[in-house]
């Protein structure tokens, strides 16, 4: 089976991930293979927490770009994150584990308010918990929302699952010759402005000395292989 690395993890999900290769809404087979996969993981006997995006629904800078309202739009782009939650929650569920969502913007028919010790307790009792709703503010991104929520659990690591193998140098979808780094520290990500995560995240994860990993989500396995402590993707910390 393998043992976890960690005692304590906070995966990101961005919301386009459960799109899979659709371009919108939520994809059954691959929520499906996230949710096989966060199973496999937390066998090893790490503790998980999820945070998720909602960009596969609405994407709340995009509508403020073309002349929506931001806080309106951000407000929405949290709600969608709740449809995301649910939808994960369920097939988590339908995988044997017990789930518990929590909000930060209050919906008590849905979900748990966000209690810090509360969720803590969840996690002690081998219970997976999805973060949804962002930080609860507008003008922050769900990204902010993971190191914020890492940091309140006492996570040992953040682990961003995304499209990419890791972190590159450019984007390789675009260039070829874009080199992969294996690790690289916050302020390098900071100063070659490296899409891994936004600006005011990675400082929060710089300045409270929380590692982060990027890795490929639609390899099965992968999010077990990094719980185990293997060597993929890119470190930064």
């Amino acid at each position: 089976m393998g043992k976890s690395k960690y005692n304590r993890i906070l995966l990101k999900l961005s919301g386009e991930a459960l799109a899979g290769d659709d371009k919108f809404g939520i994809n059954n087979d691959t929520i499906f293979q996230i949710a096989e996969d966060v199973a496999s993981a937390h066998k090893t006997g790490v503790q998980i927490g999820i945070v998720i995006g909602g960009g596969n629904i609405f994407r709340g800078v995009a509508a403020s770009t073309k002349g929506m309202d931001r806080a309106s739009s951000d407000y929405m782009g949290m709600l969608a994150t709740c449809i995301n939650a649910l939808a994960l929650q369920d097939a988590l569920e339908k995988m044997g584990l017990q789930t518990r969502v929590q909000s930060a913007i209050e919906m008590a028919e849905i979900a748990e308010p966000y209690i810090r010790r509360k969720a803590i307790r969840h996690l002690e009792k081998g219970r997976v918990v999805i973060f949804s709703a962002g930080t609860g503010n507008p003008y922050f991104t769900t990204d902010t929302a993971a190191a914020l929520r890492a940091m309140e659990i006492n996570a040992d690591v953040i682990m961003k699952a995304t499209k990419v193998d890791g972190i590159y140098d450019k984007d390789p979808a675009k260039n070829q010759d874009a080199v992969k780094f294996d690790a690289i520290k916050y302020i390098d990500v900071l100063n070659r402005g490296l899409a891994v995560m936004d600006s005011t995240a990675i400082s929060l994860c710089m300045d409270n000395k929380l590692p982060i990993i990027t890795f490929n989500l639609k390899t099965p396995g992968n999010i077990k292989r990094v719980v185990a402590g293997e060597k993929i993707g890119t470190l930064v910390s």
